[in-house]
C-alpha cells in the first residue's frame, strides 16, 4: 500500500520513507481476543498456564482481554481513524480448531473472515500471522512442540486458514518469534506451557521452524500470490567490554539467541559453536528429533523476514548473566521502559545492516517494536505518552537510516495497537498505542498513536 498523501498544506516530511513503505501495527489473539469459551473455541496451552497459582504476575488471564471478539468492527474503525495502512493480527488456533486437528469451527473460522472483509473494506491490508503461541491443549497433551505430530497438525491449520481466507489475503506469518515459544516455554518456563527442560527446548525450537518450512508450500498452493515469512525477535549482541571473554559470551549469546533461527532458515543449518556447545555441555544428548531433509525443509524460499526488536543485549563473560538462554544486561544508566529494557535505537539500525549483509532476505519488515509505559489519561481524558511517541520516533529515524545504507526494508508495525494482556505480566505492562480500560473496554488513542496517525498521513517524520 502506498502511503497517504500529506494533507493540503502539510509541510513535506524531512525524513520522507519511501512511497510504498507499509505502516501499519500489531496485535496477538491471546492478547486481545477474549472470548475464551464463546463459540465453540477450545482451551489453549495460555488458557491452561494462567489457570497454574503464581503463573501470571497479577492473577489474571485473557479470557476477556480487551473483548476484541465482539468490537472488532469497533477496532477496525479505530484503525482506520489512526490511518493504519495494515493490520498485523494472529489466528487462535483453538478457536478454528478446538481439538487443534481435524474438524474446522466454524463460528471461529467465520470470525476471521469478517474481520477481514472488514479490514479490506476500510482499506486497511490484512496480515496474518499463524501461531503466536496459542497451542491448542489437547495437542500439547500429545507433547506439545515437543512431539513431531504437532508439526503436522500445523501444517494443516495453516492450509485450513489460508483455503479460507487466502483469496483476499496477501501477506502470511508462519510463527511468531520462535524463541520465545522454545526458550521461555520450554526451557525457563515463564511462558506457557512452563517446561523446564533442555531437550523439550531444543526440540520444540526444530519443529517450530520446521513446521514454518514445511507450511510455506502449503500456504503458497491455497493462496495464490501469497507472500509468506516468519517474524524472529533479534536481539543485536555487544560485549560489555574489550576483553576476550566478554566477545566470547557476546559470540556465545547471538549464536543461541539469533544464528540459531537465522541460519537455518538461509540453509546454513543449525550453527555449528552452538550445537558444538551444546553437545560438549550435555546440555542434551539426544539429537533424535531431526530427520533427513528437515534441514532442506526449514530453508524453504520466503519472500520476506520479520523483525521484532526492542533492544540490544550487553553481555557478560559470566554465567550470571544468563548467556545461556539470552538474557541481556542492561546498561547502568541507561533510559529504560517499563520492561527495565534499555532504549537504543542505534541497535535497531546495526541489526537490520547485518541481517541484510549476512543473510540477504528478498525484504525485511519491522513486524513488531514499541515500549511498555503506564502513562494514563489525564483529568481532560489525554494520554501524553511522551517517552512512547519518542520511541517510536527514534525507532523509525534508525530504520530511515538503514534504508539509507540499501536495507530493504518494506514496512513498519508498531506493537501494540492495543494495551492488552501481556502475557506472564498480565496487564500491568502496557504497550499500545491506544489506551485501554479493561473495565469498560473504552479505547482512548494516546498521544503517540496521534503522532503515529500523522507520520502515516505524511510518509515520513
Amino acid at each position: 500500500m502506498r502511503a497517504a498523501p500529506a494533507a493540503q498544506g502539510a509541510p513535506a516530511p524531512r525524513l520522507p520513507f519511501p512511497p510504498d513503505f507499509v505502516w501499519g501495527a500489531a496485535t496477538s489473539a491471546y492478547q486481545i481476543e477474549g472470548a475464551a469459551a464463546d463459540d465453540g473455541r477450545g482451551p489453549s496451552i495460555w488458557d491452561t498456564f494462567c489457570a497454574q497459582a503464581g503463573r501470571i504476575a497479577d492473577g489474571r488471564d485473557g479470557a476477556v482481554a480487551c473483548d476484541h471478539y465482539h468490537r472488532m468492527a469497533e477496532d477496525v474503525a479505530l484503525m482506520a481513524r489512526l490511518g493504519l495502512e495494515a493490520y498485523r493480527f494472529s489466528i487462535a488456533w483453538p478457536r478454528v480448531l478446538p481439538a487443534g486437528r481435524g474438524a474446522v469451527n466454524a463460528a471461529g473460522l467465520d470470525f476471521y473472515d469478517r474481520l477481514v472483509d472488514a479490514l479490506l473494506a476500510a482499506g486497511i491490508e490484512p496480515w496474518i500471522t499463524l501461531y503466536h503461541w496459542d497451542l491448542p491443549q489437547a495437542l500439547q497433551d500429545e507433547g506439545g512442540w515437543t512431539a513431531r505430530s504437532t508439526v503436522d497438525a500445523f501444517v494443516a491449520f495453516a492450509q485450513v486458514v489460508a483455503a479460507r481466507l487466502g483469496d483476499r489475503v496477501e501477506r502470511w506469518i508462519t510463527h511468531n518469534e520462535p524463541w520465545c515459544a522454545s526458550v521461555l516455554g520450554h526451557l525457563e518456563g515463564v511462558h506457557a506451557p512452563g517446561l523446564t527442560d533442555p531437550y523439550a527446548h531444543l526440540a520444540s525450537s526444530h519443529h517450530l521452524l520446521l513446521s514454518h518450512g514445511l507450511a510455506v508450500p502449503v500456504i503458497r498452493a491455497a493462496a495464490p500470490g501469497a507472500q509468506v515469512g516468519i517474524a524472529l525477535n533479534l536481539v543485536p549482541a555487544e560485549p560489555a567490554s574489550s576483553s576476550a571473554a566478554d566477545a566470547d559470551a557476546a559470540r556465545h549469546f547471538d549464536g543461541c539467541f539469533n544464528r540459531w533461527y537465522l541460519d537455518p532458515l538461509a540453509g546454513r543449518g543449525y550453527p555449528a559453536d552452538i550445537v558444538a556447545h551444546y553437545q560438549l555441555t550435555a546440555y542434551v544428548d539426544a539429537w533424535d528429533f531431526i530427520h533427513d531433509g528437515d534441514m532442506a525443509a526449514i530453508a524453504a524460499p520466503t519472500d520476506f523476514l520479520g523483525v521484532n526488536y526492542y533492544s540490544r543485549g550487553i553481555i557478560r563473560g559470566d554465567a550470571a548473566t544468563g548467556i545461556e538462554t539470552g538474557a541481556p544486561t542492561v546498561v547502568a544508566g541507561a533510559d529504560k521502559t517499563d520492561m527495565d529494557w534499555e532504549v537504543y535505537p542505534e541497535g535497531l539500525r546495526a541489526l537490520l545492516v547485518r541481517v541484510h549483509q549476512d543473510y540477504a532476505p528478498p525484504a525485511i519488515y519491522i513486524t513488531e517494536n514499541g515500549a511498555a509505559y503506564a502513562d494514563g489519561p489525564d483529568g481532560a481524558g489525554r494520554i501524553a505518552d511522551a517517552r512512547r511517541l519518542a520511541f517510536h520516533e527514534g525507532h523509525l529515524r534508525a530504520c530511515h537510516q538503514a534504508i539509507a545504507e540499501g536495507v530493504p526494508l518494506a514496512g513498519y508495525f508498531a506493537w501494540s495497537l492495543l494495551d492488552n494482556f501481556e502475557w506472564a505480566f498480565g496487564y500491568e505492562k502496557r504497550f499500545g498505542l491506544v489506551w485501554v480500560d479493561y473495565e469498560t473496554q473504552t479505547r482512548r488513542p494516546k498521544d503517540s498513536a496521534l503522532w503515529y496517525r500523522d507520520a502515516i498521513a505524511q510518509g515520513g517524520l
